[in-house]
């Protein structure tokens, strides 16, 4: 998790869209072991017992594959990469909400909001950030959080949501909670809180409107 201030400044940072990156890059963020690695940002993609069904090297080969990695002309992409000068530092997953399928029964994402449209692509998520090891508390994640939204109002989305957590005092994170971003990375980014559905997730969002 990102400190509340950290002493990278945005300008120092370099954020692109993931398939402008190169595999080798990605693997880099995520490093090779620990949470970030073994998930590979496919825990929302695979609901249910598909994820553990999945390898680490099979799940690498999703991301690749979502990702478009190393085709600056593809159309689509699932997130983007932050650099440091040449060193890629940071992660962030952001695409329609529509892509996660284990969204669809998260009472993190829908609870106490049955008015909203689970089905609808407009509204985009950034799910997951990673900083990789050695570039920590340098604002990488706050920095993704403000790049996420650009990136989704210019792909057309109407909104974009993420999840963040706020651990109470003396709680531990469960498996990959730290991985969702902090609620000030959030609101640093213009999200408002909508919903607190957890005693430690909120539902942060921010409405594009119309074009």
């Amino acid at each position: 998790m990102e400190t509340n201030r950290e002493s990278t400044k945005t300008a120092d940072l370099r954020i692109v869209p993931a398939n402008q990156a190169g595999s080798a890059d990605l693997e880099k963020v995520f490093g090779s072991r620990g949470t970030a690695w073994d998930c590979q940002c496919q825990w929302f993609q695979n609901p249910g017992k598909s994820f553990d069904a999945l390898s680490v090297q099979e799940r690498a080969h999703d991301l690749r594959t979502q990702t478009r990695c190393g085709i600056p002309d593809a159309q689509t992409t699932s997130g983007l990469v932050a650099y440091l000068g040449d060193e890629p530092v940071g992660w962030c997953a952001v695409e329609p909400r529509t892509a996660y399928p284990r969204l669809r029964t998260s009472r993190v994402a829908f609870g106490g909001r049955d008015e909203e449209d689970r089905e609808d692509a407009g509204v985009w998520t950034a799910v997951c950030f990673v900083t990789r090891t050695g570039f920590r508390r340098r604002g990488v994640s706050r920095a993704l959080a403000a790049a996420a939204v650009d990136f989704a109002r210019s792909r057309g989305a109407r909104a974009l949501e993420g999840y963040p957590l706020l651990l109470p005092a003396g709680k531990a994170p469960m498996w990959g909670e730290l991985y969702v971003g902090s609620r000030s990375i959030f609101a640093d980014a213009g999200f408002r809180e909508v919903g607190h559905p957890t005693p430690r997730r909120f539902v942060m969002r921010i409405d594009f409107g119309q074009p």
